[in-house]
């Protein structure tokens, strides 16, 4: 049996990932990209306070991923949003992101990332929602050699049986 949770636990959970987000892209637009970092951010196109083209909104109705690695600029990033200047098609744009938008976030190089299984409006704290997941990082090329699993809920004990 649960009881209700005055606390509101869930959303203080999405407040901080965003949190972490919002951290990590004021670092960026201090100090710039360093080492192999680079960011994927998946964010709802129709979230109210996105400023996007009406040609970017045509061509993904539904939501938009960027990739913050090389080719950016103007990066602010301010309490409930950010902006970035990102070229699409050859043409440059600048936009704006509320962290309220964002679907997902992941930085590959660190295996690290999460999602938020629903969106919230402009106030996450008054809309408690599903908390949020690590994601997993896409899968390697064919090529390579096959890893160990990267989710950090799943522990392989072959490591430590005797061969």
């Amino acid at each position: 049996m649960s009881s209700k949770d005055w606390i509101g636990y869930q959303a203080r959970m999405e407040s901080a990932f965003r949190g972490i987000l919002r951290d990590a892209l004021q670092h960026v637009a201090k100090g710039g990209m360093m080492g192999n970092h680079h960011f994927f951010i998946q964010f709802d196109t129709n979230a109210p306070g996105v400023v996007v083209s009406d040609f970017l909104r045509e061509q993904h109705p539904i939501d938009l991923t960027i990739v913050l690695q090389n080719q950016f600029w103007d990066l602010k990033v301010f309490d409930d949003a950010f902006e970035v200047g990102l070229s699409f098609n050859k043409m440059p744009e600048v936009i704006r992101i509320p962290f309220a938008a964002v679907k997902q976030y992941n930085d590959p190089s660190q295996k690290f990332g999460f999602q938020f299984h629903t969106n919230v409006g402009p106030t996450p704290s008054a809309n408690p929602v599903a908390a949020p997941v690590v994601a997993r990082t896409p899968p390697p090329p064919a090529d390579s050699e096959p890893k160990e699993p990267t989710d950090p809920t799943v522990v392989s004990l072959d490591r430590f049986r005797k061969k």
